[in-house]
């Protein structure tokens, strides 16, 4: 008969080893948050830079009526990597927005509806993978909602004329506002400003 016998753990050793289960539980969250958001996500989404108001009857840049449309609605006007940002609340991958590194000068508009969001000089390279801005256009161009899925605690940032989920704001960014825009490359439409004469 075997008798076996068990050599104590140093404190060093039982610490390694709850630095290592944590380490691994910390993971599995973060790849279960990660499929969490990409779970609904179509097969590609990417920039799609033609004019939105095509299709679009709500699209204006100069209205600044709010929309009200269901969500049947928008799905019948709305392409669907656009439809999937807008009023499903998803995420394009980071890195994946051509406009993410454009320096550009212009305005930044609604994919959804027209709504003027943002100008080119505010927008800024946060290394965060989605395009970023640090000032709205203006006040009410912009609402803001507590955002707490995911196990997160974060204000998500809506089109202030349709409601289109557009991303979130955090409090990283760079003055005047310390404000980071953190914007789904999808959902921006991008007009060119006129060169000066």
């Amino acid at each position: 008969m075997y008798q076996t016998t068990f050599t104590p753990l140093s404190c060093y050793s039982v610490m390694k080893i709850r630095f290592a289960c944590g380490l691994l539980f910390n993971c599995c969250l973060l790849l279960n948050s990660c499929s969490a958001q990409q779970k609904k996500s179509p097969a590609k989404i990417g920039p799609t830079m033609e004019m939105p108001g095509k299709n679009n009857p709500v699209y204006s840049r100069t209205d600044s009526n709010r929309v009200n449309l269901s969500e049947e609605e928008w799905k019948k006007i709305l392409p669907a990597d656009v439809f999937y940002i807008a009023r499903e609340k998803g995420t394009e991958r980071p890195w994946s927005s051509s406009i993410e590194h454009s320096t550009e000068v212009g305005t930044y508009y609604c994919k959804a509806c027209g709504n003027p969001l943002f100008k080119s000089d505010t927008k800024f390279e946060s290394g965060c993978g989605w395009p970023s801005f640090f000032d709205p256009i203006k006040k009410g161009s912009l609402l803001y909602l507590r955002d707490r899925s995911h196990g997160m605690d974060r204000t998500e940032v809506q089109c202030g004329r349709c409601k289109a989920h557009l991303g979130h704001v955090f409090e990283d960014g760079p003055p005047p506002t310390g404000l980071r825009y953190c914007i789904n490359g999808v959902i921006l439409d991008f007009e060119k400003s006129s060169p000066k004469k």
